[in-house]
């Protein structure tokens, strides 16, 4: 490879581009060979559900056969209009049935797909197999929801990756730019193709933000804080207040530890953590550890013991209250409700609030996440954590993407890889690509205990020598959910919150989704806040 680079720079210009293919596809091989394996069971739904969907699919058969006739026909006879449209001599023949794309359709923006006939053909063709799969989608109601849902979903993904824009040789922006640079955005983009390859094991996982835009502690994360305590599995960080008056209830925040602290503390100007210093609060933030295979054997029981109830005995010596108001984000608010749950049991008031962003305590609506709960996935996610100690951040970071592939993963891919674009030095982004492993134990308890059997909703949750439950927490709660929110649907975080039984409860919804609606500055001026409905202990949840 050395060898390559030094002729590369001596050669003339077209010797040296060719000099550089070469040398990036030698290195494209290598990465392909070094490519870390994934098992067969995280790469798509199991048998069963295809089995399903097939049986279905003949149910609908016997039960109409000439509808489902008719409907097979007139997509190929639409098929066949649409190829005669893009031939001048045929088209004159008969009515040609175009059809536009959605006007916010992002995928088919250069004007070359409604003004050259090849790439028009490819579109319209697209698009009728788009309408025909979510028609045949919909016919298939004898399934049951939740097979329907993730038949929905994976079906989605096959017709997201054969959009014609997602390969060169269909998609007229990339060959364009591929002339007016001579090919140089085709080589820039298997330089991207070989970066993203080679930061994961050769498994592709396509980055979106420029990682060279921010450095942590100078862009980001820049409110001055100080450790004043570390164990096993986080540091204690505190901000002091820049106000003459100070708050006398310090607050505790806990990030969630599938990526990194810093999320509340972006730039300046979206930074939750600074806003609540300039309000004169004392501030402890959590910063988990990324954990390794000594992590192994840490279990939902040691994120509260060794977590929550550390730092909050923590905050409490240091500041020397009797009390702290809490926050807790995704994740880590299910585990703050289950610390809430625990603390009542034992009678302890050391947590006098509790604030819970984008949380979902109640799992039986597993919205989005359903493709990805059944045992088929989560058996191979077991697998992989118990053989590893650690689920791989990689998995994360896939699965959150493909739940917006279209925007996620085809969109950026396209940009990164064919027109050789670098990605946006966007916070938010970089963040989200800063991610974490799992520690192996603690993520087989959350699929299993909480997504796929709700144990603490139910009140079956075993944990530290106590039985929790969601009416176990009685503290005032405050919770902030967000309306495009993909991950924690602000419909079921309702539902969880709703059934504690504290006395004082608000209901926030922010726009925007998961991380943009909570590092939302009050300057943005975009949230509805209700006031809960008081549920007593003696009354059922109404």
């Amino acid at each position: 490879m050395e060898a390559i680079e030094k002729l590369t720079k001596s050669a003339p210009k077209q010797t040296a581009e060719m000099l550089q293919a070469y040398g990036l596809g030698y290195r494209l091989v290598a990465a392909l060979l070094g490519q870390k394996q994934i098992r067969n069971s995280l790469q798509g739904p199991g048998p069963d559900l295809i089995t399903k969907v097939i049986n279905a699919q003949i149910q609908n058969f016997v039960a109409d056969p000439v509808g489902r006739l008719i409907a097979g026909a007139e997509f190929w006879q639409k098929s066949l209009q649409n190829a005669a449209a893009g031939n001048p001599y045929l088209a004159a023949l008969g009515e040609q049935t175009t059809q536009k794309p959605p006007p916010h359709d992002k995928r088919f923006q250069a004007e070359e797909w409604t003004t050259n006939p090849y790439f028009g053909v490819l579109r319209q063709q697209y698009l009728l197999f788009e309408n025909a799969v979510d028609e045949t989608l919909a016919s298939m109601d004898i399934l049951e929801n939740r097979d329907q849902h993730r038949a929905a979903f994976f079906a989605r993904q096959i017709v997201e990756l054969l959009n014609p824009a997602n390969f060169y040789g269909s998609n007229p922006e990339a060959q364009t730019r591929a002339a007016e640079t001579d090919g140089q955005s085709l080589i820039k983009g298997l330089e991207h193709l070989l970066e993203d390859l080679e930061a994961s094991d050769g498994r592709l996982l396509v980055k979106l933000a420029d990682e060279d835009a921010f450095t942590v502690g100078e862009d980001l994360a820049t409110t001055p804080g100080k450790i004043l305590f570390q164990n096993d599995l986080f540091e204690l960080i505190q901000y002091a207040p820049t106000t003459e008056k100070v708050q006398k209830t310090p607050l505790i925040i806990f990030p969630p530890w599938i990526n990194k602290f810093y999320i509340l503390d972006l730039k300046p100007q979206n930074s939750l953590i600074k806003w609540c210093v300039d309000q004169g609060h004392t501030v402890f933030v959590v910063s988990w550890v990324n954990p390794d295979k000594s992590h192994a054997d840490v279990g939902l029981d040691t994120y509260v013991s060794d977590g929550f109830l550390a730092a909050i005995d923590q905050v409490k010596s240091i500041t020397g209250e009797k009390q702290v108001n809490a926050v807790g984000y995704c994740i880590a608010g299910t585990t703050l409700s289950m610390t809430l749950a625990l603390l009542a049991k034992r009678g302890d008031k050391s947590v006098k609030s509790a604030t819970f962003f984008t949380t979902l305590t109640d799992f039986s609506d597993q919205g989005e996440f359903t493709p990805f709960l059944d045992d088929d996935f989560v058996d191979g996610i077991v697998e992989e954590a118990t053989e590893n100690d650690v689920l791989d951040k990689y998995f994360m970071a896939r699965t959150f993407s493909y739940l917006r592939s279209r925007d996620l993963v085809y969109a950026p891919a396209i940009k990164r890889y064919m027109l050789g674009e670098a990605p946006p030095a966007f916070d938010l982004l970089y963040w989200n690509g800063d991610s974490t492993n799992l520690a192996g134990r603690m993520c087989i308890e959350y699929l299993r205990w909480l997504c796929q059997e709700n144990r603490f909703a139910e009140g079956r949750m075993d944990l530290l020598g106590d039985r929790l439950s969601l009416v176990d927490v009685t503290v005032p709660v405050c919770a902030i959910a967000c309306e495009a929110d993909h991950i924690a649907a602000w419909k079921t975080s309702y539902q969880g919150i709703r059934r504690m039984k504290s006395r004082s409860k608000t209901f926030i919804v922010s726009e925007s989704g998961h991380i943009a609606g909570i590092v939302n500055p009050p300057t943005k001026q975009n949230m509805a806040t209700t006031q809960m409905p008081t549920l007593h202990p003696t009354r059922k949840p109404g």
